[in-house]
């Protein structure tokens, strides 16, 4: 087993995981240069990156509370839910946070949990479900992997790689009317003046551009899972959880799916937000109880039903205004 608390191995990851997510990022931003030189040139290149800066600094952000306001989201505090409080205080003092993030219990018996906003300002919302099926070990290990996300300014970086995808899109609309009028050209003139290689370029990028994003994703969920053993030192608890969620979501009905013996076809690994389940408890089987990391106290009791009226009342579907929880 790897001793994950190791110095040494700890800078090599952090080195490692920060070239791995810039050259990822860097991959975005050079689809992103070259769609724009093709279309505009170097002058099309710098106001395109600048634009893409300019948005990103400065583009209004959502507060995390009006998030959880469309999930119909109960926030969790001393007195309502004070083991969940006392969990969250716990993690967010242990990964050095200047302000804990707000928990939010979410009335919907799907099996989930995500964190909104940015390190000075976050929100982590827990859907009902989730608290009914996993202990309070189990629900301290995926607190502590969204609180590593709040951490590691993944929603950022996220953004970041997102917008770049959005504005590659954008141009790919160009590539498609150049295609148009190449077309056009061809049976009017007899030739196209617009490259068909680069016209061809224009209209993969977008897709190309997500792979990358996706690519990013899963990187990010594998330090968030690493962080949330640092934060726990219990890699058990987190892959306890995940054992239980691969259980409880879509397994059922993958059993009664052709083709038999009963498994639907996995889905390619790069077409993945997030790494497989396998991949994930794997690595974590791989480490060694942090030694250096006290385990939570965690004095587990019954808790009754936090939000909603009933299981009945927090059914999967379509709420106002759009949400699917």
């Amino acid at each position: 087993m790897t001793p994950i608390l190791d110095p040494e191995a700890q800078r090599d990851h952090a080195w490692r995981n920060l070239a791995h997510t810039g050259l990822l990022l860097g991959g975005i931003g050079l689809l992103l240069a070259v769609s724009s030189a093709m279309i505009w040139g170097w002058i099309g290149v710098i106001c395109t990156l600048a634009a893409v800066a300019i948005l990103f600094l400065t583009s209004p952000r959502i507060p995390p509370e009006m998030v959880m306001r469309l999930y119909s989201a109960v926030p969790v505090d001393a007195t309502r839910g004070g083991q969940l409080y006392d969990l969250i205080q716990a993690v967010s003092s242990r990964a050095g946070l200047e302000r804990q993030p707000q928990l939010y219990v979410i009335p919907s018996m799907t099996l989930n949990a995500f964190a909104a906003g940015n390190r000075d300002h976050a929100a982590i919302g827990i859907t009902e479900g989730l608290l009914r099926r996993l202990s309070l070990r189990e629900i301290a290990a995926v607190l502590a992997h969204e609180v590593s996300h709040i951490r590691n300014n993944d929603l950022q970086v996220m953004g970041l790689a997102d917008l770049m995808s959005r504005f590659t899109l954008a141009l790919s609309y160009t590539g498609v009317l150049l295609a148009v009028l190449n077309l056009f050209e061809m049976m009017t003139l007899g030739e196209a003046r617009v490259p068909w290689v680069g016209i061809a370029l224009l209209y993969l990028a977008p897709t190309i551009s997500s792979l990358l994003q996706l690519g990013l994703s899963r990187a990010r969920e594998y330090d968030a899972d690493l962080g949330s053993v640092r934060l726990t030192g219990d890699p058990a608890g987190l892959i306890s959880a995940l054992h239980k969620l691969e259980r409880y979501t879509g397994r059922f009905w993958e059993d009664l799916m052709f083709p038999v013996p009963g498994r639907r076809v996995p889905q390619p690994s790069v077409l993945r937000s997030h790494p497989s389940t396998e991949d994930r408890i794997a690595r974590l089987a791989d480490l060694a109880p942090t030694a250096n990391t006290p385990p939570l106290v965690i004095v587990e009791r019954p808790i009754v039903s936090l939000v909603g009226f009933g299981p009945m009342s927090m059914r999967p579907r379509y709420r106002f205004p759009g949400m699917w929880y």
